[in-house]
């Protein structure tokens, strides 16, 4: 009887020969589940477009659209998607892109998100602009959701700085598009005389909401982080790094409205993370004053001759008259409210995904 002949494997090799299947099962998944949801939403978008000929050129109405829901459903029962609803959802997506190349676009998202995107916006170049953001950041419905009613579209990129003279292309753009203006910590609830401690707190205990403000990429180093200089000992406020833009970003938090002098401040801050934190492969540190208020007029002309790469953003929040020390910061939003009390009404019909 023959016998095996007795083998050794390399632990590693093996390892690296299990990761790259595992790693082409998975892209190969990922490349047909997105090609299933192209063709879904290009097939929802022919229907949609048939649809609107026949209510433009014969006059269907709902009766119309209630028989066709109602056949389609009988004829495929094991397919969701052809309600009376979602076949108006069809018409509207069809009138939204009358263009094809458009439509293409927005296909490679799924319908649900689709749906959101035509419930939530008006006008298509919006609707494109968060497209192309949930497609790159593989936003889910409610993350999409989120950063619509944040009003993202109108807020990121329109903080000042004075990036174009102090960074090089393209991290000077990319750096442009990763602030915003104004922030949105309403899920923070301070008093109306609320000092930067008790903001900054505030940020940190909702630490995770507010990674998701600053945007992708962004890793939290530390809050009143400690660096020495010349046997002096100094904090700063909030220690971030950028994992896209390979550099630390210093954030410097005001309760008050900018003031020129607290660019003094922040250029010492960044001078002495690029001397004592920043690695040879590091790009310049980043500086961010997040102030409650600003006049654009001075924080140009304060940032117009600086060599340092600094942003001045301001911020809103939930202001209430006075709370009790205990509860500062820590009450949740009227959105968290809101979306915790949709959580026991039933929805009485689901759009599919």
């Amino acid at each position: 009887m023959k016998t095996e002949k007795s083998e050794i494997i390399d632990q590693k090799s093996y390892d690296n020969f299990i990761n790259q299947i595992k790693s082409d099962i998975k892209q190969s998944q990922l490349r047909a589940a997105t090609a299933v949801t192209k063709e879904l939403s290009s097939l929802y978008w022919r229907i949609g477009k048939q649809l609107s000929e026949k209510v433009s050129r014969e006059g269907w109405g709902s009766k119309a659209m209630r028989r066709i829901a109602s056949d389609l459903s009988s004829s495929y029962p094991d397919t969701s998607g052809f309600s009376f609803r979602n076949l108006q959802y069809m018409r509207k997506f069809a009138e939204s892109y009358p263009d094809p190349n458009c439509a293409t676009a927005v296909a490679q998202l799924p319908w649900g998100h689709n749906v959101i995107l035509l419930d939530k916006l008006e006008k298509p170049e919006q609707r494109l602009w968060y497209a192309s953001k949930a497609i790159e950041y593989g936003w889910s419905r409610s993350m999409l959701s989120m950063w619509i009613e944040s009003n993202l579209y109108k807020r990121e990129g329109k903080a000042i700085t004075n990036f174009q003279h102090t960074l090089p292309q393209p991290q000077s753009d990319l750096a442009e598009q990763t602030l915003k203006d104004p922030y949105n910590f309403q899920f923070l609830c301070l008093s109306k005389k609320f000092e930067e401690e008790e903001l900054e707190k505030g940020l940190t205990d909702h630490i995770q909401k507010f990674l998701i403000e600053l945007g992708q990429g962004f890793a939290f180093v530390g809050r009143q982080y400690l660096i020495e200089v010349d046997g002096r000992t100094f904090r700063i406020d909030l220690l971030f790094y950028h994992l896209k833009l390979r550099c630390y970003f210093v954030v410097d938090l005001k309760a008050t409205e900018f003031d020129p002098r607290d660019i003094g401040q922040m250029s010492f801050y960044l001078s002495a993370v690029d001397d004592l934190l920043r690695h040879p492969q590091d790009a310049p540190t980043i500086g961010i004053i997040l102030c409650k208020t600003k006049s654009k007029i001075v924080a140009e002309y304060t940032l117009r001759n600086l060599t340092r790469p600094v942003g001045i953003s301001s911020y809103e929040t939930q202001l209430v008259e006075s709370l009790p020390e205990a509860l500062q910061g820590s009450l949740p939003s009227i959105e968290e409210i809101e979306e915790e009390l949709s959580r026991k009404i039933p929805i009485s019909e689901e759009v599919p995904l």
